[in-house]
Formats: structure tokens, C-alpha cells, sequence
């Protein structure tokens, strides 16, 4: 049984003060430029709520804050992607991701393929239905949504064209109108440090297994359905 600390990336809009995190920076483009830079603290608040989630759920994990939103929820592929490529040299384990880009870029691409063949787990939040966000639609990628079925401590296997599982959906605090895939994704990351607590070499493989295993829901939400 591994006994090593458990280390998370998160890729977002940063941390909050209060919030204690191993390591933390930024990527901003000024002037088509790609800059790495020191984290300023979260200013949209995703990020804080990403990372109480995970923090929460693993208060054993230590936590990885790569900021690529600022004072708005925009970013490009060269930013996510060299957030990737920073949090695995800073040894992730396992990268959250919370987020969706609509266009496929071969810089983000390839720092997912890197990171992966590191033996990285990235988990990227996957929308419960639509078109194809990256990096959640390349292969190998975990996709992440939530599930309106799940508490704090449950998983469903969704395996569906859009997502493979699904989690809470819900912040902590509770608070109305904040909920969604993104959300889904944290809890999955927290439930996914169990898995590198405990696995001796973990793999991408074993940690669907795991997951697929720990599942309380098998498919997707059937709504409208009445028992005769």
C-alpha cells in the first residue's frame, strides 16, 4: 500500500487567501505572449470553490493551484496547456479540470498525451449532453459531469457518449444556482485521491476500475419513467 502524499493539480481560476495550496501559478497572455507568473488570489471565485471541494473530500491530498482565468472566464489552449505541462513537472498525480474549451488545438493536445503518458490521471469536466468539449473528448482523458442522483460520497458509472461518470453537483455551502459538471469533476478528483492513497502503481486503467467498482448508479438518470 502506497503511503506517499497524494498531490492534485487544479487548473482554474486560482485560490482563495485562506486557502492553503503546495504550490501555485499563473499563465496570462499579454501581447500574444504566454507568461508564467505569480498567482494573484482568485478573483471569480471557481477556483476557491474547486479547490474546498477536493480539499474537503482528501484533506490529505495536497493541492496544486495553476491559474488560466483572471478577471474573466476566458483563456486559451496555450495556457491550459502549459498549466498541464507545469503541474505535472511540479509531480500531479492526478490534474482537475474544470473546465471546457470548444476547440480542439494541438498545444493542448499534446500536453494532455504528455502528461498522460507520465502517468498522469486527468479529469476535465464534460457537459451532460451537446458537442465535445477539450480536453475532456481526447482519449484517455477522464470525462467528468455531474449527477443530480449522487450525495457527497457516491459515483455513478454513467458511460454514456458524453461522459463516464458523475458526482455531487452541488458546492459545499449550497448556495442556489451553483452547480454542474464542473462541480461533478471535484468531487471525482477528491474521490480519485483515495485511489492513489491506496494503489502501489497506479494506472489510468485501474483508477476507472476503481471508480467503476465504488459506483452507486449504473447509467444515465432515466427521467420521466413510471413504474407500471
Amino acid at each position: 500500500m502506497s503511503t506517499d502524499v497524494v498531490r492534485i493539480g487544479v487548473v482554474d481560476s486560482g485560490h482563495g487567501v485562506a486557502q492553503k495550496v503546495t504550490g501555485s501559478a499563473a499563465f496570462a497572455v499579454e501581447e500574444g505572449q504566454l507568461w508564467l507568473a505569480d498567482a494573484v488570489p482568485d478573483q471569480l471565485g471557481h477556483g476557491s470553490r474547486i479547490i474546498e471541494i477536493i480539499q474537503t473530500l482528501a484533506p490529505d491530498a495536497e493541492v496544486l493551484s495553476a491559474q488560466v482565468f483572471h478577471d474573466r472566464f476566458t483563456t486559451t489552449a496555450a495556457q491550459v496547456a502549459a498549466a498541464i505541462d507545469w503541474l505535472v513537472e511540479e509531480g500531479a498525480q492526478l490534474i482537475n479540470l474544470s473546465l471546457g474549451l470548444r476547440q480542439d488545438r494541438e498545444s493542448l493536445r499534446e500536453a494532455c498525451a504528455r502528461a498522460r503518458k507520465r502517468g498522469v490521471i486527468l479529469c476535465a469536466a464534460s457537459p451532460a449532453r451537446g458537442e465535445p468539449v477539450y480536453p475532456s473528448a481526447y482519449s484517455g482523458v477522464f470525462r467528468m459531469t455531474g449527477d443530480a442522483r449522487c450525495s457527497r460520497t457516491e459515483i455513478t458509472h454513467l458511460d454514456t457518449e458524453f461522459a463516464d461518470f458523475g458526482a455531487c453537483v452541488r458546492p459545499l455551502d449550497e448556495t442556489p444556482g451553483q452547480s454542474g459538471a464542473s462541480l461533478g469533476c471535484a468531487h471525482l478528483s477528491a474521490h480519485l485521491a483515495g485511489y492513489l492513497r491506496d494503489a502501489d502503481q497506479p494506472r489510468v486503467s485501474a483508477a476507472r476500475a476503481w471508480l467503476i467498482e465504488r459506483s452507486c448508479y449504473q447509467g444515465p438518470e432515466q427521467r420521466g419513467v413510471v413504474d407500471a
